[in-house]
């Protein structure tokens, strides 16, 4: 994921510098979109999903050591340690995926990191979006 939202960047922020208690989430999914996802879009707001045709948010397991690696010595790295698989488009096409995000909830909810695909990937009725494990990966740096 290349960059971090402004909802987490303000969330850090507040927990680093100001009285904050520290913060975690209790859920991790994973949003396909359609179009450019930018920095203040939310998961309610801003954000172009693909609609109907089976489409949902794919729950990774949440933020647990099973899920996710640990940082690898000091570059502030963590990947998906299982293989991410969307359900299968069903009943329709859900276009071209250009963006992905990682959120808080399975609908609406807070949008943590984004990213763009290196290659827009279009979904046709039967096809399945996958990640393989370590393909998704989150670099604080």
């Amino acid at each position: 994921m290349s960059e971090m939202s402004d909802f987490l960047e303000d969330r850090l922020i507040n927990v680093m510098f100001r009285t904050q208690v520290a913060w975690k989430p209790t859920d991790i999914y994973l949003l396909l979109a359609t179009a450019t996802i930018l920095d203040a879009d939310t998961g309610t707001v801003g954000i172009t999903e693909p609609v109907g045709n089976a489409y949902a948010r794919k729950d990774t397991g949440g933020p647990l050591d099973a899920e996710w690696d640990a940082t690898s010595g000091s570059d502030g790295l963590t990947a998906n340690t299982n293989v991410q698989t969307f359900a299968t488009a069903s009943g329709g096409n859900w276009g071209t995926i250009t963006d992905m995000a990682i959120c808080g909830a399975v609908t609406a909810g807070d949008v943590y990191f984004f990213t763009p695909l290196t290659t827009p990937k279009a979904i046709n009725d039967g096809d399945t979006a996958e990640f393989a494990a370590g393909a998704i990966t989150v670099t604080l740096a």
